[in-house]
């Protein structure tokens, strides 16, 4: 192997950096997963939806398990996090959140290098994972 071919294969600091983030990121959020599902399962926080009411509706919908456990849609989780089964929330999103955060540090790496090309790339992913998850096309945030 020459050594231009051996340098191009290596990854960038910018890569090296991206798979540090997400390998700490996905070890936090597994250990938030456990944490707050054992708070779940404990009892230790109230629960906003009884054990006994999630095993009389699991043949339902979505919209209609919904209304029946009043459950929020979308964003409206956030105001029941003082309730276990909602608690157990956090460790999803912060896993969600990974990639975008990963996303910034390759954009900020692309724009420093001027790579312009790769770097709007990288803002778009942000931008459509961002408008994705906050529900505002109607289609996510749930």
């Amino acid at each position: 192997m020459t050594a231009q071919a051996n340098l191009a294969s290596r990854p960038s600091k910018e890569q090296v950096i991206y798979a540090n983030i997400l390998v700490i990121g996905v070890w936090i959020g597994l250990a938030l997963l456990f944490v707050t599902y054992f708070i779940y399962l404990s009892g230790l926080m109230p629960s906003h939806v009884d054990m006994t009411l999630i095993t009389q509706n699991w043949d339902k919908g979505v919209n209609e398990y919904l209304e029946i456990t009043h459950s929020p849609h979308g964003w409206g989780w956030l105001a029941l996090l003082g309730n276990g089964d909602f608690l157990n929330y956090i460790g999803l999103v912060f896993l969600a959140l990974l990639t975008i955060v990963c996303y910034l540090v390759l954009i900020k790496g692309y724009v420093t290098k001027k790579d312009w090309i790769y770097a709007a790339i990288a803002f778009l992913e942000v931008a459509v994972l961002s408008i994705a998850a906050s529900g505002l096309l109607g289609s996510g945030g749930h």
